[in-house]
């Protein structure tokens, strides 16, 4: 299993867990969740309404793509600790970060 911690809007932290085997991406892990998770475009990169701060664990994540990157350019909120939520495959990295919610809700 792979535990990780969100923190939503209000602060509210809560850990989750995740099957190793699961073929999703953290939005949708979210979104199944029952987290408001706006995801407009459907976890292609291109509205940035899943973006997540991560708070721990940053260094274990690959490396941002081009097109992340330039959705997150696109944010007045966003730093280097950003991320879109549907550019995050579920597996071993995410084991132990911890990410607030920072997109829009739906």
């Amino acid at each position: 299993m792979i535990k990780l911690t969100v923190v939503d809007r209000d602060d509210t932290e809560q850990e989750i867990e995740i099957p190793t085997d699961i073929n999703l991406n953290l939005m949708e892990v979210l979104k199944a969740s029952e987290y408001n998770i706006l995801a407009t475009c459907g976890g292609m990169a291109l509205c940035a309404t899943c973006h997540v701060q991560v708070l721990e664990g940053l260094e274990q994540l690959t490396d941002a793509q081009d097109a992340e990157l330039d959705m997150l350019d696109t944010l007045p909120d966003a730093g280097t600790d950003s991320r879109l939520a549907c550019q995050l495959k579920v597996n071993e990295q995410l084991n132990g970060i911890k990410v607030k919610i920072r997109g829009e809700e739906a």
